[in-house]
């Protein structure tokens, strides 16, 4: 039932989220203003509870060192799907590779990513200038723009949710007990799941001929002239690269007759390409062709002496890619 596939979804998202907050500083102030040092936060990934255990087994203040505030920290604590954002389970969509191959996937599936941010400082200003730096950012939400799948080149916005807050003095013992102020801010990302890709069987995939029959007279089961008409789809431009020529003379937007060093591998009625523009060809004069421009509704363009000439044939019909533009030939018999 199952395969094996890996796209570090869930990876990812931790990762994209924590670098939100990989880049915040606190300043201090002497009494006349200024400022006397800049500190980093420091970020790790990890539960509160562990930073909070170096500070109680470690109580001796005379230390050098025992644990440096403020710090702050970030876990992945849950995950639920979300079904407000369910979809058609059984609907795929194709994408483009970075090499351009054409990948089948099924529609990914909504989950909700729960996370929790602990911020720990040593002093109440150093506090309120770090969540002074986060809050303003989320109302409530802020999107994150995820390199989700790499296979098919899916990047996804996904909504970080700033939830709820909670605040807690942890200052109880002696004089001597360290305080620890401590802020959990409690996050949502709602991002998305996507199961295997696989290759995408290109003939199968388009439909490459429809035949529609017409039928006339007063009674449908008793028609006196019968029509079919059939259409074909075409391609627009050479995917199999069948150079039959080269210009002989540049090409201007207002050109119509095209200059070609040897035109006896053309022929009247057939479509040519020149870079990204196809051509229709009228006829043929010696070397000179005369051609309708823009042919398909591909942009008309300049194009120099010596540019390669590509004959389109049956044979590229059969290589239209889903996603691909592609023409009709119709024809009643």
């Amino acid at each position: 039932m199952f395969e094996y596939f890996y796209h570090e979804i869930l990876r990812r998202t931790i990762i994209s989220f924590g670098t939100l907050f990989n880049n915040i500083t606190i300043q201090h102030k002497n009494d006349s203003g200024s400022v006397v040092s800049i500190i980093k936060v420091p970020l790790a990934y990890g539960p509160t509870q562990k930073f909070l255990a170096r500070l109680e087994q470690e109580p001796d203040l005379n230390k050098p060192i025992q644990i440096t505030l403020p710090r702050m920290s970030f876990e992945f604590v849950g995950l639920n799907y979300d079904n407000s954002r369910k979809v058609t389970t059984t609907q795929t969509f194709f994408s483009k590779t970075a090499e351009s191959e054409l990948k089948r996937s099924y529609m990914p599936v909504p989950y909700n990513m729960e996370f929790e941010l602990s911020v720990m400082t040593k002093q109440n200003d150093d506090m309120l200038q770090i969540v002074e730096q986060i809050l303003p950012y989320f109302q409530p939400n802020f999107t994150l723009t995820v390199d989700l799948v790499d296979q098919i080149g899916e990047k996804r916005d996904i909504p970080i949710i700033l939830n709820n807050i909670s605040m807690e003095d942890d200052y109880e013992g002696d004089f001597s007990t360290r305080r620890a102020l401590i802020y959990t801010l409690s996050f949502t990302a709602k991002t998305y799941l996507f199961g295997p890709t696989s290759d995408t069987a290109l003939s199968k995939d388009i439909i490459r001929k429809v035949s529609i029959g017409y039928a006339s007279g007063e009674s449908s089961s008793v028609a006196k002239r019968e029509i079919t008409y059939s259409s074909e789809a075409v391609a627009t431009k050479s995917y199999t690269n069948n150079v039959i020529g080269n210009l002989n003379k540049d090409v201007e937007i207002s050109d119509t007759i095209i200059f070609v060093s040897d035109a006896s591998q053309f022929t009247a009625n057939s479509y040519i390409t020149l870079n990204d523009e196809t051509l229709n060809i009228k006829s043929i004069d010696g070397n000179e062709i005369t051609v309708i421009r823009g042919s398909y509704g591909t942009k008309i363009s300049q194009h120099v002496s010596g540019t390669e000439i590509k004959l389109i044939t049956g044979a590229d019909n059969n290589l239209i890619k889903p996603g691909d533009d592609f023409g009709f030939s119709g024809a009643f018999s």
